[in-house]
């Protein structure tokens, strides 16, 4: 079976291209999904993560305040570093799991946001790399997060350089135009990686 790792910078399009894959039939492991999953109240990871910044990251419904924490750790490097030091391990251990539960498919697809940053690239086989240009990705960032042009900057400066991803794809899918267009290019992939994996 084969393992396609697809990430991208922040607002590149990286859910709507596993969307597609999705409604092809391909199974998709999702890691901020299992992340979400991981730190919901009385998880060991919400207790440590509540402990490394405190109570003041709490919600008025007992929730980690996410939003609060990406704006600590985007401008604090080792804050992110024991955040990802707490989760990562975990994700990782899920993903091996339920790549284990779908060994029977011909592909499938992991969607890791910072595959290329951390420890996650020995999952994978192949990269997708999702690409767009940057005022596209802030445009869409501001009209689905209502974030700041400067959070948003933050945190496509805390990303791998964009020219350091597309060096490392396998694939590159350009998502800076009309859906139907990067549905085509998603149809061809699977195309392709089905006759890769049989």
């Amino acid at each position: 079976m084969w393992k396609i790792g697809l990430t991208g910078g922040i607002g590149s399009g990286k859910s709507t291209v596993a969307d597609i894959f999705s409604s092809l039939g391909i199974t998709i492991i999702d890691a901020d999904l299992i992340a979400h999953q991981l730190t919901q109240p009385g998880n060991a990871s919400f207790n440590e993560i509540k402990k490394l910044f405190g109570e003041n990251f709490i919600d008025s419904n007992g929730e980690l305040n996410r939003k609060k924490i990406a704006e600590t750790i985007f401008s604090n490097p080792s804050k992110k570093t024991d955040l990802e030091n707490i989760l990562h391990p975990r994700i990782k251990q899920c993903m091996l799991q339920e790549i284990e539960q779908a060994k029977y498919n011909h592909y499938i697809v992991l969607v890791i946001p910072l595959l290329l940053e951390s420890n996650f690239i020995d999952l994978v086989d192949r990269i997708i790399v999702v690409d767009a240009d940057d005022d596209i990705r802030i445009q869409r960032i501001q009209q689905r997060d209502h974030r700041s042009e400067e959070q948003i900057n933050d945190i496509i400066n805390s990303q791998l350089d964009r020219n350091k991803r597309l060096q490392r794809a396998d694939d590159i899918l350009y998502n800076n135009g009309e859906l139907g267009v990067l549905r085509d290019a998603v149809s061809r992939l699977h195309r392709q990686y089905l006759e890769m994996s049989s």
